[in-house]
């Protein structure tokens, strides 16, 4: 249900303004003292336009998403903070926007000292692992306790940006390949990162339910690389579109009429004046509906662990995206642009003991999750420290909302296909996108869902106040000329440093997951010291040296005893009264 009174309509006449949002209060039930665990679930790529949870006739089949969302909080106008990987997820984890953090492109790096939601529920005593993509450059943990697996994509300098030369593309850019091969497949890289993903994800969770419920609460992060093109999924779920209407894009837009900062990217992804014929189109939507399928599957497959593990009632579980992807729209491919398929997100926050199901439409950004989790498990911020998320608790504690407390979000892109920096806001039905190079746009998605009437030229006396108050809002937060500047010195540095790199010796920056089937464990040495007194890494398998009672901790879910009679979860099974030997 949607609340009464948030239809997230503003009178033009009246300039919208910005919020002051004040800092989450950190409250937590004092009935219920023990914290929840944390699932967060984050797909790639994801058009949350297309979503049947936001768009009841898309065909796209995801009958696990959409009874994740039945059970939930979810927010109908949620945006990345930059429509790029690599910066839409540091964003994410450190609740600051790109010029804060230095987020310009796929290969900046994140400084370690910028805390992260890992850095804030560690500090509250949770286990806070990583399995899957996050596009780190350099340090690899950034507060995760472990990583589960290595990243999908290089952590290195290797993508690093050039707006000195704008005009030439560089190798590692999108390219059209990915609509004109789109098909099914029987395997892909894509398909063996997340099956690895997903069973380590899996194991995690099971050994989780092998230790009792006074151990410390774990935040698990389960990051897939689908529905990410290549536009190529295995032929199962390629196969669960055969016969379906694959609905073409909504919008086509010449080339010649496209704005500039669209025809930058339709060059930089190789289809400037090399539009993909109809037949392709319909292949690469048809494979990225499979995809996400696959993605909706894996979501299925979490949540059913979590459920016959008994872990369920007491785990928050948070679905979202890091972007979204044009998927042909106005003839626009992949993402790096502020329109409504490449920005926009789903998030979808379950905690059924504790929040009603709703639908939010007021705005909100990725970088509210830091602080909404923090402010959930009773945690506090730091004041002293930057922070441009804003706790969600009172909408997702609210049963009746009749006026906003949160209806403002920013952006901001400096990857490539620009030549300055992009910057957005979006307020009520307002959206607003400002660039040094470009025309700027104003679409009110009210009464222009499809983005096809930019404002920002108009002279009608109620729409212009607005555009002149935007205008203004974003002299006074945004210095264009200082960020450019950052950007290009960053860039050079980067560029600099990968080509002395290449030379000689490599030395790669990605993650090396611990597997050492002598010695590798699940979970810290203070887990396993509740139950044996060792000071050595304990083994997942068996093996002589092992301590009774951390092979017998791990034997079996649930636990019995020696008649088969199941016991309470943290106990030993006690098979031939072994317990204790």
């Amino acid at each position: 249900m949607a609340f009464a009174g948030m239809d997230s309509t503003y009178s033009p006449s009246t300039p919208p303004s910005s919020i002051n949002n004040s800092p989450p209060t950190g409250r937590w039930p004092a009935a219920d003292t023990r914290k929840p665990n944390i699932l967060f679930i984050l797909a790639d790529q994801i058009a949350a336009p297309l979503l049947n949870v936001h768009n009841k006739s898309s065909p796209i089949k995801t009958p696990h998403i959409d009874a994740l969302a039945a059970k939930s909080t979810v927010f109908s106008s949620a945006y990345c903070a930059s429509p790029l990987c690599a910066p839409a997820r540091s964003s994410l984890v450190t609740g600051q926007l790109p010029t804060k953090i230095g987020a310009w492109d796929n290969a900046s790096p994140l400084a370690v000292d910028v805390p992260t939601y890992a850095h804030y529920l560690r500090r509250e005593g949770y286990e806070t692992v990583l399995a899957g993509k996050m596009h780190f450059i350099g340090e690899q943990l950034h507060g995760y306790e472990e990583r589960l697996t290595s990243d999908i994509y290089p952590g290195d300098l290797g993508w690093s940006v050039n707006w000195d030369d704008p005009d030439t593309r560089l190798e590692w850019y999108h390219n059209s390949s990915s609509i004109l091969q789109a098909g099914p497949c029987v395997r892909s890289n894509q398909l063996d990162f997340d099956e690895e993903v997903m069973f380590r994800s899996k194991r995690f969770l099971y050994s989780a339910a092998r230790y009792t419920e006074e151990d410390r609460p774990f935040c698990l992060t389960v990051s897939l690389t689908h529905p990410h093109d290549p536009y190529c999924i295995h032929k199962k779920y390629w196969n669960k579109y055969e016969g379906v209407d694959i609905p073409m894009p909504e919008v086509k837009i010449p080339q010649e009429g496209q704005d500039p900062h669209s025809k930058r990217l339709l060059k930089v992804c190789d289809l400037a004046d090399n539009e993909p014929p109809d037949y392709y189109v319909r292949r690469a939507r048809r494979a990225y509906f499979g995809a996400v399928s696959y993605v909706d599957d894996n979501v299925g497959e979490l949540l059913e662990c979590l459920e016959e593990c008994g872990l369920d009632d007491n785990t928050i579980v948070i679905f979202s995206a890091d972007h979204g992807d044009m998927l042909g729209e106005r003839g626009m491919w992949y993402k790096m642009s502020w329109f409504e398929g490449s920005a926009r997100i789903p998030l979808i926050v379950s905690y059924p003991k504790r929040f009603s199901p709703k639908v939010i439409p007021q705005n909100v950004s990725a970088m509210d999750i830091l602080p909404t989790l923090v402010d959930i498990v009773g945690g506090s911020l730091d004041g002293r420290l930057s922070l441009d998320g804003t706790s969600l608790l009172p909408y997702l504690e609210a049963q009746h909302i009749y006026q906003p407390f949160h209806d403002t979000v920013f952006g901001e892109y400096a990857g490539e296909g620009t030549i300055a920096p992009v910057m957005m806001i979006k307020r009520g039905p307002w959206k607003f996108v400002t660039c040094p190079a470009d025309p700027p746009q104003l679409f009110n998605l009210h009464t222009d869902p499809k983005e096809l009437n930019n404002l920002a030229k108009s002279q009608d006396g109620e729409i212009r106040p607005v555009f002149e108050s935007f205008v203004k809002e974003a002299i006074a937060r945004w210095d264009f000329k200082a960020i450019h500047a950052e950007v290009l010195k960053s860039q050079r540095m980067r560029r600099l440093c990968w080509g002395a790199l290449t030379k000689g010796r490599f030395e790669a920056w990605d993650y090396q997951p611990i597997e050492d089937a002598k010695s590798k464990y699940n979970f810290s040495i203070l887990r396993i010291e509740k139950y044996v007194e060792t000071d050595n890494l304990v083994p997942r398998y068996i093996r002589s040296d092992t301590p009774m009672n951390a092979l017998e901790i791990r034997a079996r879910y649930p636990p019995v005893d020696a008649w088969g009679n199941e016991l309470p979860r943290g106990h030993a099974k006690g098979i031939a009264g072994a317990y204790g030997e």
